[in-house]
């Protein structure tokens, strides 16, 4: 494995860092609030993070709330992919792949 043993150690004695730790609480607030008003989107989630006294940006709240799909129950209809069924052959194609017509009798 090649790792350094210093390094190896030192991830040892505490594996989860400092800022995954502050992430994670951070997260935990942001859900916290959207479970309990799902309505809310990003800004207002922001605010009721912030009023429990955790220092944040709008914009990580923002991106805590797209990396997990945390989004507000009001929002935009996705439009899915399916546009429908595949558009017909156009005249001038029926035109020139169709057979000549058929004589018909005068008498």
């Amino acid at each position: 494995m090649k790792l350094h043993r210093q390094n190896y150690y030192a991830w040892l004695a505490q594996p989860v860092t400092d800022a995954e730790y502050d992430a994670a609480y951070v997260a935990n607030a942001i859900f916290d609030a959207h479970r309990e008003d799902p309505e809310f989107g990003y800004r207002l989630l922001h605010d009721e993070v912030t009023a429990t006294g955790i220092e944040v940006s709008d914009r990580t709240v923002w991106k805590i709330c797209s990396d997990n799909q945390w989004w507000c129950v009001f929002g935009t209809k996705r439009r899915s992919r399916w546009r429908g069924p595949p558009r017909r052959r156009t005249r001038i194609w029926r035109a020139a792949s169709s057979p000549p017509p058929r004589p018909t009798s005068c008498c």
